[in-house]
C-alpha cells in the first residue's frame, strides 16, 4: 500500500512541475515544449530537467521555451537560444561534437585501460607465484626452510 502511494507520488511529481498557467493552448506546440523541456537541465536542481523541477528558474526557462515556440522558432533554434544564454551545461545530454567528444570517449577509454591494467597485474602475479620463477638457489633455500 505504501509502495503504491510512493510510486503514484513519483509519477505525479513530474506532472505537478508544469503549472496550468504555463500550458500552451495548441497541443502540438505544448508537446514540443515538453519535449524540449525534458532535455534542458534545471540550473538549481542540477540533475532534474526543467520539466520536472519546481524551482523558479526552471519555471522561467519553461516559459521562455514556450515563448520562443509561440514566436515560431524551431526546436533547434529554441535549444540554441537557451544554450547561448546559459551555456552547454543547461543540456542534460551534452552534444557529441568538439571538446565534448573527449567527455564521451573518456569513460570507455578509461574502462579499457583499467581492464588492461588489471589483466597485466594478474598475469604478472600469476607468473611471480609460479615455482618456475625461483632460481635453483631460492628453491634450495625454500626446501631447507620447509624441512626445519
Amino acid at each position: 500500500m505504501i509502495f503504491r502511494a510512493f510510486l503514484l507520488m513519483l509519477i505525479a511529481g513530474a506532472a505537478w512541475a508544469v503549472e496550468p498557467g504555463e500550458i500552451l493552448d495548441d497541443p502540438a506546440m505544448e508537446s514540443r515544449a515538453r519535449d524540449i523541456s525534458k532535455g534542458l537541465r534545471c540550473l538549481i536542481c542540477r540533475n532534474e530537467s526543467i520539466d520536472e523541477s519546481d524551482a523558479d528558474l526552471a519555471r522561467d526557462l519553461r516559459l521562455l521555451v514556450r515563448e520562443r515556440i509561440f514566436e515560431g522558432d524551431s526546436d533547434e533554434d529554441v535549444v540554441a537560444f537557451v544554450v547561448e544564454r546559459y551555456g552547454e551545461f543547461v543540456l542534460l545530454s551534452p552534444r557529441r561534437e568538439g571538446i565534448n567528444l573527449v567527455l564521451w570517449a573518456a569513460a570507455p577509454i578509461l574502462l579499457l585501460a583499467g581492464l588492461a591494467a588489471a589483466g597485466i597485474f594478474l598475469v604478472r602475479r600469476r607468473s611471480a607465484a609460479s615455482p618456475d620463477a625461483l632460481t635453483p638457489a631460492e628453491r634450495a633455500r625454500v626446501a631447507e626452510l620447509m624441512d626445519e
